[in-house]
């Protein structure tokens, strides 16, 4: 195996495989000055680094093989990452963990326990109108962040796949009413109790009383389960900086948890911070690779950037290549591949992804919609028009189709097209936001209080954007 090094040379820099990532304690917040080592098979000679005042460590031209990655600093345990192992022309984004070193006395982590290492800095006090208290982030990403953040709240629902975490109490197990739940938690204070009795608070319309169970489950066993679902109703419910120091909390004791990534992750960017979820986002995508899961919300993400940021293409190519079957990875990496430099190779291979996406599925209207872009940059009108012709046929709602088709009537001088485009763009445009803000006054807020800092504290690399 190749020992890892520095190569000073330019010729071949670009090609070889970049490690880089940041350095958070438990959160969220970056810390700087801790020496990030990468070593290889000869650990006697590592790649050494620093982390800058936003965490920020980065490797560069490194030679493809197996690594591990510390993380040290004094008054903090060591972090660690790996093995892993680097591929050539990989850009692999590794986020590191930090925990206060514990003092003489603390029995945390004592074998076969798993605990908090603190009590919540946080308190929901109630539930609100979400319109009274407005969004998080930018008025643009709001909704591709509702659904991001409905799409993390789900996966509370899918089964436990956490390697050695704790299943449900199978003499619990089945259907009770709430009655016959509160009777049994009278004699027992039972995890799975807990639990199955906030999923019915939740149906019932009474998520203060649930995110109160499901956090009582969590503190009385913190299995993966109980601790996701606990960190996914506050998500549901717009609690953001609680969300986070949930998951962040959970990550920590379940590092090879992909939902607990994409929870937190889900929580960042509906936040308004985009750059750091993209980052879980990528993480989570080299957690298990194989997991269609952490590509989809990559992808959710990728739709709200102008550019193409490092290493999402190359997720994407990866999941075409694990899921040919997939008409959502075609459709993924056409779109990462049309927002790279254009030329007409990156066109050509677009428009053979998106064509393949559309024959997988031939009711992706989104797939239709970026083949008709695609075709108008190439001045291709006819062809544009019949793709957005496609997409508004196929997609619920397609405003964007709409707009799209009066842009192109416009350039060929079909001005009385174009006006009767633009119309039903605003038509379709007033009845979403008509249904946002039906969705928006449904979900109700939790409002909660907050007794110290917290993982939603603002970085200078993780402004709203």
């Amino acid at each position: 195996m190749t020992t890892p090094r520095l190569r000073g040379q330019a010729a071949g820099k670009a090609s070889l495989p970049v490690v880089e990532g940041r350095v958070q304690d438990s959160q969220g917040r970056p810390i700087a000055g801790v020496v990030v080592s990468l070593e290889g098979a000869d650990a006697g000679h590592p790649i050494v680094s620093t982390t800058n005042a936003q965490g920020r460590f980065r490797f560069e031209a490194v030679s493809a093989g197996s690594y591990t990655l510390h993380a040290k600093l004094d008054g903090y345990q060591e972090g660690r990452e790996g093995p892993f192992v680097l591929h050539e022309h990989e850009a692999k984004s590794i986020t590191l963990l930090l925990e206060k070193a514990q003092t003489q006395g603390t029995a945390k982590d004592a074998p076969g326990t798993v605990e908090f290492s603190d009590e919540p800095v946080f308190t929901v006090a109630g539930v609100t109108d979400t319109t009274a208290l407005g969004g998080h982030g930018s008025d643009r990403v709001l909704p591709s962040s509702n659904a991001v953040v409905k799409d993390a709240a789900s996966l509370a629902r899918e089964p436990n796949r956490q390697p050695g975490a704790a299943a449900r109490d199978t003499d619990y197990s089945g259907p009770a009413s709430e009655a016959a739940i509160r009777a049994m938690l009278a004699r027992e204070d039972n995890a799975d109790l807990h639990a199955r009795l906030a999923e019915i608070e939740e149906s019932e319309g009474r998520p203060l009383e649930a995110v109160e169970e499901y956090q009582r489950a969590a503190e009385i066993q913190p299995s993966e389960p109980h601790v996701f679902a606990w960190g996914a109703e506050l998500l549901l419910h717009r609690a953001f900086e609680p969300a986070i120091e949930v998951f962040t909390k959970g990550r920590r004791l379940y590092p090879q948890s992909s939902r607990m990534l994409l929870g937190l992750g889900a929580a960042r960017f509906a936040q308004g911070s985009k750059e750091e979820a993209g980052q879980i986002f990528l993480e989570a995508c080299d957690l298990n690779p194989a997991d269609p899961t952490p590509y989809l919300f990559l992808g959710r993400l990728q739709a709200t950037e102008n550019v193409e940021p490092p290493g999402w293409a190359d997720r994407m190519k990866r999941f075409v290549s694990l899921h040919p079957e997939s008409a959502m990875a075609h459709y993924f990496y056409a779109v990462a591949l049309m927002k790279q430099i254009r030329n007409q190779q990156n066109f050509d291979a677009a428009e053979t992804e998106l064509k393949t996406a559309l024959k997988i599925d031939p009711r992706l209207g989104n797939a239709y919609l970026q083949l008709g872009i695609l075709r108008s940059e190439r001045e291709d009108f006819p062809g544009a028009i019949t793709a957005f012709q496609k997409a508004v046929e196929t997609t619920p709602l397609p405003d964007e189709a709409h707009y799209r088709l009066a842009q192109v009537y416009r350039r060929m001088g079909e001005a009385g097209k174009a006006a009767k485009e633009i119309e039903l763009f605003k038509q379709i445009s007033e009845q979403k936001n008509k249904e946002a803000d039906r969705e928006r006054h449904e979900i109700q807020q939790f409002v909660y209080t907050l007794r110290g800092p917290t993982s939603s504290s603002r970085t200078t690399d993780s402004k709203p954007q």
